[in-house]
């Protein structure tokens, strides 16, 4: 069920730079999800432009990949979605958008956190050993092609605590030790995503692949993993085209789907 509280909907269009994405701008006071907001007005609207975002100043029902639900103190963070129609992508290419997507968020932060920002397979993001932020990729998709696609992206921003449950998660003022400015870095995010998702529809995947490896969250580190009951020492070699996971263990190269293997600490 779609549900909105307390609307106070602002339409801005001044502070993105980009050329698309974040240009139709609507920051809202409270929302259960953005992605259900977002996906909510494709369907009882009128074709929305592409690079359409939509900013929550407090999501409560907001999640990300296997239902997880993402803590988030009202105000604090940074809590939006973005639509994007990335038809020059076959079905079996959807994980480059999901590679797209986590660069284009790490290139936005690392002027500001530096070379401890790695994504976490398959598109958390991570500052050392910490979870800075998430992202759920929701594709909807007509017949053998990708119709349109629903980004939604949680960043902890501003937030000093988080509870016993999110105890790994991290803040960029945790981090900093001053507060950031949201719309600021809502911007540079916007920006920095516009200009890898035209690197994809530029037919440049291979520089997208590249650099989501150079990225990767404890590639070639041997690093403890749980799949089917068993627990396991494994070392991540790389990620197929599809976004399988492929870990080398003492039985030799093994592929992970999201499902089928845990990080272990």
């Amino acid at each position: 069920m779609f549900l909105l509280l307390n609307i106070n909907i602002t339409l801005q269009n001044n502070i993105i730079s980009s050329l698309f994405v974040g240009q139709n701008l609507l920051i809202l006071k409270e929302v259960n999800s953005t992605n259900d907001f977002l996906k909510n007005l494709l369907s009882n609207s009128k074709p929305l432009p592409e690079g359409t975002a939509i900013m929550a100043e407090t999501q409560y029902a907001g999640r990300g990949q296997q239902q997880n639900k993402w803590h988030s103190e009202p105000g604090k963070n940074l809590t939006f979605s973005i639509l994007l129609n990335p038809g020059f992508l076959s079905l079996d290419e959807q994980f480059d958008l999901t590679r797209a997507m986590s660069l284009g968020v790490t290139d936005a932060l690392e002027p500001l956190l530096g070379q401890q920002l790695k994504i976490k397979w398959p598109n958390d993001i991570y500052y050392g050993d910490k979870k800075l932020g998430g992202m759920l990729i929701e594709n909807l998709i007509h017949g053998s092609s990708i119709k349109s696609t629903i980004v939604g992206i949680g960043l902890n921003v501003n937030q000093e605590g988080f509870p016993d449950e999110a105890s790994n998660a991290v803040s960029v003022k945790q981090i900093l030790q001053k507060d950031y400015d949201l719309h600021s870095l809502l911007a540079d995010i916007c920006s920095s995503i516009e200009s890898w998702y035209l690197n994809l529809r530029a037919g440049k995947k291979e520089t997208v692949r590249i650099a989501y490896l150079d990225r990767l969250y404890n590639i070639n580190q041997p690093r403890p993993f749980k799949a089917n009951g068993e627990t396991f020492t494994g070392t991540i070699t790389n990620v197929r085209s599809n976004g399988l996971l492929v870990v080398n263990t003492d039985n030799g190269e093994r592929e992970f789907s999201l499902k089928e293997i845990e990080f272990l600490k």
